[in-house]
């Protein structure tokens, strides 16, 4: 009998892409391995994505948090990057405690992962140094998201702001233009390319032309997550055409 898994995610009340990516991965992982899971959200309010906006959500996320142990979900996952960077250096840690401290208090005791401890986690995973980014925030936010990479010990060559303040547009950006954004940056001493460092741009149909066209590494920030989700449960790391972080090479 196989073992069906109860995967939490608090989203930005405006966000569309990570509930939509992460089970797309993990559905294409079933048609490879036994396990099942289910998917469980809780929101918290957030419409344009500037820095007063993701701390008053930020704020919200312990709710969350209380919310879905009360589902007794498997694994929660923080979906918001920039939300958990826009607070200071090394905020993820800070974060994953607390809330895996509400579920504590709950008595639906579960581990929580953060987007933007899981991408940083993931790089060191894939032994990157050397990275390029594409994010879809105003450049203020993307250089701070840049400075939080960096201050966990990472080069950032070069880096894409793609100026899109409604986190719903965000969520509507065509992925089939990364290849092209991708391809007019300096790639060539990268380790790895953070082909989206945020979790409402969708990008996942885009990782393998990526990865093909450049000879590089893929991540983005629901591959990364859902990596995290898998290594966290203790399951095999692999899902077809999600990159080279879930083929089973990690």
């Amino acid at each position: 009998m196989y073992k069906t898994y109860r995967i939490g995610q608090i989203v930005p009340s405006s966000n569309t892409t990570m509930e939509t990516e992460i089970p797309a991965m993990l559905m294409a992982r079933q048609s490879i391995r036994p396990e099942r899971f289910t998917f469980h959200s809780s929101r918290m309010r957030m419409k344009k994505v500037v820095k007063e906006e993701l701390a008053a959500m930020d704020a919200e996320s312990d709710r969350c948090a209380t919310e879905l142990s009360d589902a007794r979900v498997d694994v929660l996952g923080y979906a918001c990057l920039v939300a958990i960077m826009a607070m200071g250096h090394g905020y993820h840690r800070v974060s994953q405690e607390r809330l895996r401290g509400r579920t504590v208090e709950n008595g639906g005791a579960a581990p929580v992962i953060t987007s933007a401890g899981a991408l940083v986690d993931a790089l060191k995973v894939i032994g990157a140094r050397r990275i390029v980014v594409v994010a879809p925030y105003m450049k203020p936010l993307t250089e701070l998201v840049v400075d939080y990479i960096r201050n966990e010990g990472y080069e950032v060559l070069d880096y894409r702001a793609l100026e899109i303040p409604d986190n719903l547009e965000v969520g509507r950006h065509d992925p089939s233009l990364l290849p092209g954004i991708v391809a007019q940056m300096d790639t060539q001493h990268a380790d790895a390319i953070v082909l989206s460092a945020c979790v409402q741009m969708p990008s996942l149909p885009a990782v393998a032309k990526v990865e093909a066209m450049t000879g590089k590494p893929v991540i983005t920030a629901s591959i990364a997550t859902t990596y995290a989700m898998l290594k966290q449960l203790g399951l095999e790391a692999v899902v077809p055409g999600a990159g080279a972080l879930l083929s089973g090479a990690y």
